[in-house]
Parts: C-alpha cells; sequence; structure tokens
C-alpha cells in the first residue's frame, strides 16, 4: 500500500513560525542514544536578502549530561515555490529542499562523512527529518520531528 504524505506546494507558506523539536541521535557502532529537545524557529533573512533563518536552541541529552545546543541555517528561495536551497549559517551549501511532494531526499557529503536525509510532511503541523550519517568514525541515525507551536 503506497504511504501517503503532506504536499507542500508553498514551503515559504509552510515553515515560518516556531516548532516544538525533539531528535533521537543513536549511534549504531556504541548503542549510545541521546536526545534533543527545544525549539526552531523560521523567520525572515536579515533584508536585502530573502528567504529564511532557521533558528533551532535547546538542551542535547548525552550520555547522562545535559548541555544547550544549537545551530541555524539559511533556506534561500529554489526555482519552484516548494523549493530551497539550505545553507549553513557561514553560507556554504548544505542541501536542496523540495517538499512539494511531501517527502524528498537529499544527501550532503561532509568530509569523509555522508550524510543522508529523508524529508517527510506528516500533516500540516507536522513533518520529520531522519538523516542517516555514515563515515569511518560515525555511524549515526538522527530522527528529528517538528511539531507547530504557533502561526506563521
Amino acid at each position: 500500500m503506497p504511504e501517503e504524505f503532506h504536499r507542500v506546494p508553498d514551503l515559504w507558506a509552510f515553515l515560518p513560525g516556531s516548532w516544538r523539536t525533539e531528535r533521537t541521535v543513536r549511534d549504531l557502532a556504541s548503542g549510545d542514544e541521546g536526545r534533543f529537545t527545544g525549539t526552531t524557529v523560521f523567520g525572515p533573512l536579515p533584508a536585502p536578502e530573502e528567504g529564511l533563518l532557521q533558528r533551532e536552541d535547546g538542551d542535547f541529552l548525552w550520555q547522562g549530561v545535559s548541555r544547550p545546543a544549537g545551530r541555524t541555517l539559511r533556506l534561500l528561495p529554489g526555482v519552484a515555490p516548494g523549493e530551497a536551497d539550505v545553507r549553513f549559517s557561514d553560507g556554504r551549501a548544505f542541501h536542496a529542499l523540495d517538499l512539494s511532494a511531501g517527502r524528498f531526499t537529499a544527501t550532503h557529503p561532509c568530509a569523509a562523512d555522508l550524510y543522508e536525509g529523508e524529508f517527510t510532511v506528516l500533516d500540516a503541523d507536522r513533518w520529520r527529518t531522519v538523516w542517516r550519517v555514515r563515515g569511518p568514525a560515525k555511524d549515526l541515525v538522527l530522527t528529528t520531528d517538528y511539531a507547530r507551536t504557533g502561526g506563521a
């Protein structure tokens, strides 16, 4: 039976606002598991740049120790309204993103590691990313669930 996804024809209307963010990090080699809990906010990039600033803030619990954690990404407009060019905060390319079909896969080579991501939109207020990270010293699965907490 084919899986149904929630289509997102306009990424720029879907993402803005605040999202509750819960991520599990599983180290498949050691069996360790960590958890990030926090908030991700998608807001406008500073003028004159067009797009969204993705700011994630929260706490990461790993091996019994909790630490503040966060990251910032920049989403720049793609060719169609459902597409974006995702970049690190310093402008380096990360991956493409196209949620128009409700599901998208992306890859990102990072030094000796390979990140393979799957993005799934569950409904109008929930979406998920799963990143599989493989490399000489990494064997991880990072699963992040986003749930809308406020309006755009």
